[in-house]
């Protein structure tokens, strides 16, 4: 079953930062100390953080949940994008380009179509907003993440460091047109 895909609300900072919290550990954990996890995931995932990333005209957040009644109180958060606008790293030269901040499916719907879904709504909502080129970073030991991107016309075009606590890590800046 493919997820409803939809704007987030207000509504939904709680288990906007419940999911975001599960999905980067899920994600990330076993490739990091238990030290630096805790310490990102407590600074980036707050219910208050992720209410003024709601709230943050530059910002534009779609949630993908899965329920027998889609779009119905109660309904479980399953995936997320997070799309930002703002200065593109000297690496990006497409057209007004838009950050692809972050895309996250919980474990349980890997494989089902959550992130094509939300890739595809993703690619819309830039559009929309007048975004002719999209670019993000991923870190460079995420192969999955990587061949994603990939099969969406994504292509390396530099990078970037993270930071994760205290670790520095490097991330591909990746980078697509939207035709």
């Amino acid at each position: 079953m493919t997820p409803l895909v939809r704007p987030a609300t207000l509504d939904d900072a709680p288990a906007l930062s419940r999911l975001a919290a599960s999905t980067f550990r899920e994600t990330f954990a076993h490739e990091n100390t238990p030290e630096d996890m805790a310490r990102y995931v407590a600074e980036a995932f707050t219910p208050e953080r992720q209410a003024a990333e709601l709230t943050d005209p530059a910002g534009t957040v779609l949630v993908a949940e899965s329920s027998a009644d889609m779009g119905a109180a109660g309904a479980e958060l399953v995936g997320y994008v997070h799309l930002v606008a703002g200065p593109a790293p000297a690496a990006v030269q497409g057209p007004a380009p838009l950050e692809l901040k972050r895309l996250y499916v919980a474990r349980a719907w890997h494989g089902q179509g959550v992130a094509q879904a939300l890739m595809d709504a993703a690619l819309d909502a830039a559009r929309a907003r007048g975004a002719r080129s999209l670019w993000l970073g991923v870190w460079e030991r995420n192969p999955r993440a990587v061949a994603f991107y990939a099969k969406y016309g994504f292509a390396r075009v530099g990078e970037h460091t993270f930071r994760l606590g205290d670790d520095a890590q490097t991330d591909w800046l990746l980078a697509r047109p939207l035709d």
